[in-house]
């Protein structure tokens, strides 16, 4: 077994580069993470996103799926609560996601900060990036998802 220093920790932390997967509804997150790119705002580059048409067709099994595969943090961004697109599609995932933290989250010991949902429009291109900003930090301060050896999450 190896054995690291504090400050070998610390440096190996430093350099960790999270994997973070968002899914963005097609309509308002999308389109903003769209005019963060064309203004040219800087965020990192590490999140890798999912469009879906709807927040409220994000599953959480593919949520629990990301995390299995290595995943960092997951983020699921839509459009604001009575802007939907599918009238009631944002709703929906609200309630979702308050039930895959009652639920799923707290029994398989997964620390909450790794998952968030968020509303950001299609106007919002600072908020986007601003958000997946403060995000990546947040991940880089939990440091690298160590994956349980009992986890069968699919």
């Amino acid at each position: 077994m190896m054995f690291m220093s504090k400050s070998r920790i610390k440096s190996s932390k430093k350099n960790f580069n999270p994997q973070i997967l968002a899914f963005c509804c097609n309509w308002c997150s999308y389109a903003g993470a769209d005019l963060a790119g064309v203004s040219r705002f800087q965020y990192p580059p590490n999140i890798r996103i999912i469009r879906v048409m709807c927040s409220g067709r994000v599953d959480p099994s593919f949520i629990l799926k990301a995390i299995n595969d290595g995943v960092d943090g997951v983020l699921i961004t839509g459009c604001h609560i009575g802007d939907c697109h599918y009238i009631s599609g944002n709703e929906h995932t609200k309630e979702r996601f308050e039930n895959l933290f009652e639920i799923i989250i707290k029994q398989i010991g997964l620390n909450s900060d790794r998952i968030r949902l968020e509303w950001v429009s299609a106007s919002e291109g600072r908020r986007f990036a601003d958000l997946i900003t403060e995000f990546t930090k947040r991940i880089k301060k939990l440091g690298p998802l160590k994956k349980q050896n009992n986890s069968n999450i699919e």
